[in-house]
This record gives C-alpha cells, structure tokens and sequence, in this order.
C-alpha cells in the first residue's frame, strides 16, 4: 500500500519523496490537493490541527512535519544507509539536520517571504537574515572543502535536507556572484542535485540569475487601471487621483532604496566624525597639543563609545610580514563601519611573537550590530570599554592615537588606521648580505682593506685587475718555463686551475649585481611606499 503525501510540490515535500526513492518506499501524492481548500477541510484538520502541509497518511495514522516525515520514511527500512552505519553517523546526521533547519533554512526563509509579499518588508532585518545566512553557508563551506558529504562517504539524509532547502536559495535568492563567495557549497549542491534520485524528483535545476524583487503595491493596481476602460473623459479625469496613489505606493516603497542603518537613527551627536579624521590626517607637528586635545574637545560620549581590542591569539604572531598582513585584511573587512567609526590598529615588538592591539571608535554606546555580523574578524579579538574617567585608560587612548614609542615599554613594529583604502602588502624581500671585506695587494687598482663601490667604475677597473692576474696567459712563472716537457704538463695544470677559478669569480660577481640590483630596487618600492603614506595621510 502506497503512503500518501498531502502537499503540493515545493521544497519541503521534496525531502521524502527523494528520500522514498532512495529507500524504495512508495509514496503518492495526494490527488486533487488544492491549497487553501484541501487544507481547511475538517478531514485533513484531523491529521494536522494547524492546517499545515505536508502531511503523511500512513496505516498507523497521521505525521506531519516534512523533517519528520523523511525520517519515518527511511526508517520504513532496516539498516537503512541515509542513517549511516555507526551511532556517531546517526548523531552526526541529526546534527547536521538540525544546522540545515535552523541556520540554512531559517534565514532563507526570512529573507523569501518579505519579497514575495507574504510579510513585510524591512530592510534591516533582510540585511540580517543575509549576513545570518552567510555566516552559516561559511561554516558549510569550511566542512564541505575536505567532505564530499556530509556525513561518511555516501548520501545520507542530512545530505537530502540540507540540498531541499538549499534548492530553494539556488533557485529564487542567491545567483551566481553570491554563491562564489562559496565554491565548495556550489560543488556540493551541483554534485547533489544532479545524483539520479535527486534528478527524479527536481528534474533540471538552473541557478537563478538574480534576486527575486520585492513584490510591490503597483501590481496589483496595475489591473484595475486596465479593467476601466471608460468615455474618454473618464479616464483622464480619473488619472489624476491615481497618480498621487502610485506616487503613495513609491513613498510605500522608499526604504527599499535607501535602507536604513540602525546607527543613522540615533540622536544627533555634538561630534562630527569627518572633522576629528580631518584633523588627525592634517596635524603634523605638536601632535598632543593640536591632534589629541582637538579629539578630547570634539568626543562625545553619549554619541559615541571608545574600545581597546587585544588579539586573542597572539603566539601565532611569529612572522612580521604575516601579523602586518593579517591585520591590514582586518581593516579592509572593516572598511564597511567607517562611515560610523575610526580605528587605530598596533603591532607590537622587536622580535616575535608580535602583540596586535587596537583602539576604535563607534558610533553609539555599543559596537555595532551589523559591525559583528559581517566582520568575522571580531570574534579573534577580546573588547574592552574604555572608562574615560580613568586616566591611565585615557592616557592610553592617547597613545594609541599618537603611534607612541615605545608603547607600554615594547618597540612598536606598524600602526596602521582605517581610512578609504588599507591594502597595503607585506612581502619579505630577499636582503643582499654584506660586502666581503676584501684586501687588495699594492698596486691591485684598490687600497688597503677598502672595497670599492659596486657598479662604480673604479670597482670594474680593480675586477678586471685580478681577472688578468688569474688569467693563465699572463702568469710569468721563470722556473717552469726552464724545466723542459714538465714545465708544459705543469703549464696546463695550472691553465686549467686558474680557469675554474675565473668561471667561479665571474658566477659570484653575477651573483652579487643582482643582488645590488634587487636592493636598489627594494630600496626604490620602500621610498614609494613612504611617499604615498605621506600623500594619504
């Protein structure tokens, strides 16, 4: 006897029936269901006194729930694989069911109703439901970059909910330049959904290319302005009225375009962040006395909040290039606050592990909301409120500001502050060692213990000076030239000797040129760097 399954098609009934084909239970739609009528009937508010779909009819009665009815499914069948073999395999499915129905599939629905019109529309909440969802296909995508599945090494029935739900994001919310951010949840998905009993259920699946729109109120007018086809007269007349009411549904419409951060409707503050920022960059000179007593007159503390943030893991910082980089992608992630804040970020020590600290200033009494769902960043950093009425926090605020050396008795390696652009690339460049300190003999083209210059002509003429005393040619050796056939056999001996000693002198003057050269060059990209520092600044 077949199972019955009272639904229409969507992504929900989706998960037994894939699940029936992997188990080889048979399971039919119910026929003739229609919703919002067969649901409200007293026959099917019998099995489901909430009026939801899907519901399974079964010969020991009733299951709705679509997660549950998947698994009554596969348990319809012993030994069941979708289950996995061990009581860690089960766990590890329940889990992932649950991770699929709470952080997948929660926030992708928060973010499909509004725009279908089913709830309404605000954009904050949108925003977190995105970040929400992002930050859980982030999770997935870490787990899925060295898992084909999963849980195991074959579908199970965590794989088959979590791809029904994620069906519905590929194919209405999330296009192509959202879904790259993940390209191991994009193999996944494409590796799921084209698998033969997938195949058999949601036939060929095409990503979508945009984000579905939000549905407005001018589609429904647009009908009833069809419908009035009236004495030309009329609709002229009646015209008039209904372009105030488009132009109502626009002013309906108008946080769609502009969407509304919660920090823009905070009361107005005495500072103004822009200013501070102008006079931080401007002051070159008595920085205490213009810069830092400027902040103190300008900082308002009931419109803003200053922090101190100390990396968490600062024994990893054992590379400078390394720390200097991890915390200017730090800052580029947090390029989206600072229209609503100003960051001074330290790396600390002469030699590692290197300290990172940081001082910000937020907008409001608290860090930021959407700050701390975005930048993922925030979670490696411990945050502390700065009490300005301690002065030894206050004074540190100071120093911090002021990039002051040393700071808390270490060398300060880098500061760096959040500004419209912070990439700026760490590379350990190779470093030409020392000259060797080479003594010439008299009359060698150099003096005594002094190396001249490389590249300078002088340095050419006392190079050329001890090839042509190596070259074999002008060696004038009286005792050889007396001793008859020795003397020549000891003459090409010593030819070849003095000939690997050239081809060796001319490889390690080669070497040492572009040596200077790569010096010269990274001295050139040092003096760049600086410059643009002092043009940005």
């Amino acid at each position: 006897m077949a199972l019955v399954l009272h639904a229409t098609r969507n992504k929900n009934v989706y998960k037994t029936l894939i699940a029936a084909e992997y188990t080889g239970v048979k399971v039919e739609l119910a026929s003739n269901f229609e919703m919002g009528v067969s649901n409200k009937t007293p026959e099917f508010i019998k099995m489901n006194p909430i009026g939801k779909i899907p519901v399974l009819e079964t010969p020991d009665g009733p299951v709705f729930e679509s997660n549950a009815i998947a698994r009554y499914v596969c348990r319809l069948k012993a030994d069941n694989p979708l289950y996995g073999s061990s009581l860690i395999d089960y766990a590890h499915i329940e889990q992932w069911i649950d991770f699929s129905s709470l952080e997948v599939d929660a926030n992708l629905i928060s973010w499909f109703r509004p725009r279908m019109g089913r709830a309404v529309y605000l954009p904050p909440a949108e925003e977190a439901a995105i970040a929400a969802l992002k930050r859980a296909l982030g999770a997935l995508n870490v787990h899925l970059s060295s898992n084909t599945y999963l849980v195991g090494h074959s579908v199970t029935l965590a794989d088959i909910i979590l791809t029904c739900n994620l069906f519905m994001g590929f194919t209405h919310l999330m296009p192509k330049s959202f879904t790259s951010e993940f390209p191991h949840v994009e193999r996944y998905f494409w590796t799921m959904v084209n698998q033969p009993n997938f195949k058999k259920v949601l036939g060929e699946v095409k990503q979508t290319e945009a984000v579905l729109p939000i549905q407005s109120a001018k589609k429904p007018a647009q009908p009833k302005e069809a419908a009035k086809p009236k004495p030309k007269e009329e609709p002229k007349k009646k015209e008039a009225p209904k372009e105030p009411k488009a132009e109502a549904a626009d002013e309906e419409e108008a946080p769609k375009p502009k969407p509304k951060n919660p920090l823009d409707l905070l009361p107005p503050s005495k500072m103004i962040l822009d200013e501070w920022k102008r006079l931080y960059s401007n002051t070159k000179t008595n920085f205490r006395e213009v810069a830092i007593k400027g902040f103190w007159d300008m900082y308002d503390p009931e419109g803003y909040s200053l922090w101190f943030c100390d990396y968490k893991y600062n024994d990893e910082n054992t590379v400078s290039f390394v720390t200097m980089n991890k915390v200017g992608g730090f800052l580029q992630r947090m390029d989206l606050c600072r229209k609503y804040a100003f960051g001074k970020m330290l790396v600390i020590g002469s030699e590692p592990p290197f300290k990172v600290k940081g001082l910000w200033l937020f907008r409001g009494p608290e860090i930021p909301q959407f700050v701390i769902n975005e930048c993922y960043d925030m979670e490696l950093y411990e945050w502390k409120k700065v009490d300005i009425s301690d002065e030894a926090q206050k004074e540190r605020v100071n120093q911090m500001i002021e990039d002051q050396e040393p700071f808390e008795g270490e060398a300060l390696l880098d500061a760096k502050r959040l500004r419209r652009r912070n990439i700026e690339l760490h590379v350990a460049l190779p470093t030409t060692p020392p000259a060797p300190d080479i003594q010439f003999p008299p009359g060698g083209g150099g003096a005594m213990g002094e190396m001249p210059p490389l590249g300078s002509p002088r340095f050419l003429l006392v190079l050329a000076s001890i090839l042509l005393r190596l070259s074999p040619g002008s060696s004038d050796d009286s005792s050889n030239s007396k001793k008859g056939t020795k003397s020549e056999t000891h003459g090409k001996s010593g030819s070849n000797t003095g000939s690997m000693v050239l081809v060796v002198l001319v490889v390690i003057v080669v070497v040492a040129l572009f040596s200077f050269v790569l010096y010269k060059l990274w001295q050139k990209k040092k003096r760049a760097e600086q410059l643009c520092r002092s043009i940005l600044a």
